[in-house]
């Protein structure tokens, strides 16, 4: 690490912490409502896709409106948006625990969901951080990131502790409440990039032709936008409607709900490794051969699955593969965006893989929930995820060497 990274780092140490607290209730609701399935589906009879919808009504807003809240993050900071979303988004996940069992309520529920995860999109975090960090920044990416990886450790336990201790009810007013009295007041203290300050920097204008990069014109005319749009959105379908659905097909091979959910939180403490260690294999090996090498692990993991469900270890080896690459696959995405096509429009082309990521989010946990409901088991939706991505793999190994960044050869 150079001087400067050990500068940034002992400077601001801090905020990519807090950050990734606050990522962490960006994603509550995917990485929480696993455990909450059986029991509202006992209750209210509910379909799995029944009660997979709410993700796909907030995926789609998430593709709809990153822009508008990248705008709205520029005007206000980062700060101020953020911490609206996180007094936001628990407060709405507490109240799912308000269901009634009528199918318009459950929409209402998690159109309000939706609204409130638009004010905690990876934009207000990653704004925040690379304000403070420029020579150690992706280093402060991945752990900020790494968010993600902690909401995917704890919730599944705490959800599936609470339900089991207290009812589904109190669990969804407990999980929002926790969490809040957790996150806020660390963001409140410690979550302030260089935008609020409370006072204006003077910064020299950017000449954007000096910018590397292609036009957005030249980047639609390449195969390899279009590889990158693919492989990003048949990634996130699958493996999130598998890392969704994840405790419901381990208690539907009979494992305990306790003993499934411990094993879910694998997933959660693998993509910590999993992002990190990419971090450093993209700094030293081709980009397009890492994301390859990630893209087609999970088909090892649905494998296990798929022969032997209700092996233990065989589950075990599953999740810790799922975390590793679930932890990875925006770094990836995002890096080989960079290299592919600069940065004169990077926010322009990663958008583009953001929605594609979102559009995968939104619809694969349903798809993973009509799957069960149509054929009675998780096997079919297990076989579409090994054909996804195998081609996701395929299409990232098939890029080749990009024009932007001289320590990606090959």
């Amino acid at each position: 690490m150079t001087t400067s990274a050990r500068a940034e780092w002992r400077s601001f140490w801090f905020l990519p912490i807090a950050a990734a607290l606050g990522y962490s209730t960006a994603v509550l609701h995917t990485y929480g409502i696993g455990p909450f399935m059986a029991p509202l589906a006992q209750e209210f009879g509910w379909s799995r896709a029944q009660l997979s919808i709410g993700i796909t009504i907030a995926g789609l807003a998430g593709a709809l409106f990153s822009i508008p809240i990248g705008l709205l993050v520029d005007r206000l900071g980062p700060r101020v948006v953020g911490l609206i979303g996180v007094v936001l988004m628990t407060g709405s996940f507490a109240l799912l625990s308000t269901a009634t069992g009528n199918s318009t309520n459950w929409l209402v529920l998690w159109s309000v969901i939706a609204f409130a995860n638009l004010w905690l999109q990876a934009t207000v975090w990653t704004s925040a951080v690379a304000s403070r960090f420029e020579t150690a920044r992706g280093l402060a990416f991945a752990v900020t990131l790494s968010g993600a990886s902690i909401a995917a450790t704890v919730f599944p336990i705490l959800g599936t502790w609470l339900i089991g201790n207290h009812g589904w009810r109190t669990a969804f007013l407990a999980m929002g409440g926790i969490w809040a009295a957790v996150v806020f007041p660390i963001m409140l203290i410690f979550f302030r990039g260089a935008r609020d300050q409370g006072r204006k920097e003077q910064v020299a204008p950017v000449d954007s032709s000096t910018i590397p990069g292609m036009t957005v014109t030249e980047g639609l005319r390449t195969p390899a936008f279009y590889k990158l749009l693919m492989a990003s959105g048949l990634f996130t379908f699958t493996a999130l409607g598998i890392i969704v659905h994840f405790v419901p097909i381990l208690t539907d091979a009979g494992t305990d709900p306790l003993a499934a959910a411990s094993i879910a939180s694998l997933v959660g403490i693998f993509s910590i490794f999993g992002r990190l260690g990419t971090g450093l294999l993209l700094d030293r090996f081709p980009a397009h051969w890492v994301g390859a090498a990630v893209f087609v692990l999970p088909i090892v993991a649905c494998a296990l699955l798929f022969l032997d469900g209700s092996n233990a270890f065989n589950q075990s080896i599953a999740a810790a593969i799922f975390g590793l690459t679930v932890g990875a696959e925006v770094d990836v995405i995002a890096y080989l965006v960079s290299r592919h096509f600069g940065l004169k429009n990077f926010g322009v082309f990663s958008g583009a893989m953001i929605g594609a990521l979102a559009l995968g989010v939104a619809f694969g946990p349903l798809g993973a929930g009509a799957a069960f409901d149509r054929y009675g088991s998780y096997e079919q939706f297990l076989m579409l995820t090994m054909a996804f991505m195998a081609v996701s793999s395929l299409a990232l190994a098939s890029l080749g060497r990009p024009q932007f960044g001289a320590r990606d050869r090959g």
